[in-house]
């Protein structure tokens, strides 16, 4: 069985560069089905479910070639059909974008629903609600679901909660609609900004985004274009908390700092020491760490997505810290992994309590999603022994490299797929 072995590290040192946003990428693929003509998405990231869609694309005749290291151009002209199996669908939770990024062009849209990490509640009724509003109907089945609609008519949409998988889809949806469209109470992620840039760059006319409130003047062609996908915070997050667990001091670079705002100033008052320039990220361990108190929340707040990695970093912080994930309560399995590491942490009603500053010892342990496992990774380079990763398979859905790059800085970790494999490893550990 496939699994990630990490062994007691040194303190990491070094630089990496940050690959295209993961949660950025799958928004912008579907959006480049909005265009007449080729579009060119550049720094790519190579995982996994990136190779879903592609897949997901074969089905429906939509072209996305791989030219070269990071960028695919994607054509959608001669899409035969917009439906995507319900196998498919339940591999990534993203699979919905292709509704609003078909609808318009095509009138009818199958789709299986959503997969992807199992975090209980993600909730569609905010994109029923804002299609529906804009001509949409919706016919629901035992494993998939039917967006049909004659012709889409902007509208004036108020999103009961923030939430960006909405935000996205409609103003995808909205971008070729007759009239203007209105997003009120929008998310304000990067990912959503980066969508409307391409689509804005592809001749849609769309003001506000990064903003609560986004306008959206439906055209009735848009054009293909070349597109730099922004770099990913939530990897640059994880990489820099990296830094603290270990001792270390580590250098993200080709980033956008202010994507991190909430994050660094929680690593701040952790206790690293953060410098910044335009396109850099500096995190170094000062040797004091203060436990503190984190509330998840949706950008600009502390980001849900790096709540797992920053619950091994406060390990090594002496007292009792909190962490509230009110987006998903349920998104705390790490912590039971945790705590056969030793770790002293328990959770109620999507609260974490946890005692840090207590050592930690190797242990065979699950990522139960793709955060989880990198806290997980960062975990075993500080606890006594080996500790075994099983769910591979989760962290290669969002993480290119992240292997080689944690041992580019020094890091004692491999994947392995054997037990012949890890012995002959840990052989060349022990030399």
């Amino acid at each position: 069985m496939k699994r990630i072995i990490v062994q007691p590290s040194p303190a990491l040192r070094g630089a990496v560069r940050i690959p295209g946003s993961k949660n950025s990428t799958l928004s912008l693929i579907a959006a480049a089905c909005l265009a007449d003509e080729p579009v060119r998405l550049c720094d790519v990231p190579s995982i996994a479910d990136i190779q879903i869609i592609e897949q997901i694309a074969e089905g429906m005749g939509l072209s996305i070639q791989r030219e070269s290291a990071g960028q695919l151009l994607i054509d959608s002209r001669e899409v035969r059909n917009a439906v995507i199996e319900p196998a498919k669908a339940a591999a990534f939770r993203t699979a919905y974008y292709f509704i609003g990024a078909l609808l318009a062009k095509h009138g009818r849209v199958s789709v299986g629903y959503p997969g992807g990490d199992d975090f209980v509640s993600r909730p569609m009724d905010q994109h029923v609600k804002a299609l529906t509003a804009m001509g949409a109907r919706f016919t629901f089945h035992a494993d998939h679901y039917v967006v049909e609609a004659a012709s889409l008519e902007g509208a004036d949409i108020y999103f009961d909660m923030i939430t960006s998988g909405a935000t996205m889809n409609v103003m995808m949806a909205a971008a070729r609609a007759k009239g203007r469209t209105i997003l009120r109470n929008a998310a304000r992620d990067p990912e959503v900004v980066d969508t409307a840039n391409l689509l804005i760059q592809m001749g849609a006319r769309i003001r506000g985004a990064g903003t609560d409130m986004i306008v959206i003047d439906g055209v009735s062609h848009l054009n293909g274009c070349t597109y730099n996908v922004i770099p990913d915070r939530l990897i640059a997050g994880a990489f820099l908390m990296a830094a603290g667990v270990t001792g270390g001091s580590v250098t993200v670079t080709d980033v956008i700092p202010e994507h991190l705002g909430s994050c660094l100033a929680k690593l701040t008052e952790i206790g690293l020491h953060i410098e910044t320039t335009s396109s850099t990220i500096s995190a170094e361990a000062t040797g004091v760490y203060r436990a503190t108190r984190v509330r998840t929340a949706m950008y600009p707040g502390f980001a849900t997505d790096l709540q797992q990695p920053l619950t091994s970093l406060l390990l090594k912080a002496p007292g009792r810290s909190l962490i509230s994930d009110r987006i998903y309560p349920h998104r705390f399995q790490h912590a039971a992994q945790l705590r056969r590491m030793g770790a002293d942490i328990e959770v109620r009603s999507g609260v974490a309590r946890l005692n840090g500053g207590k050592p930690l010892t190797g242990a065979l342990v699950h990522a139960s999603d793709i955060r989880a496992g990198i806290g997980l990774m960062m975990a075993g380079m500080i606890a006594e022994g080996r500790t075994t990763i099983l769910g591979v398979h989760h962290i290669e859905r969002g993480y290119e490299n992240m292997i080689e790059d944690f041992r580019s800085l020094g890091a004692n970790i491999a994947v392995c797929q054997s037990d012949d494999e890890e012995q002959l490893w840990l052989a060349s550990q022990a030399t």
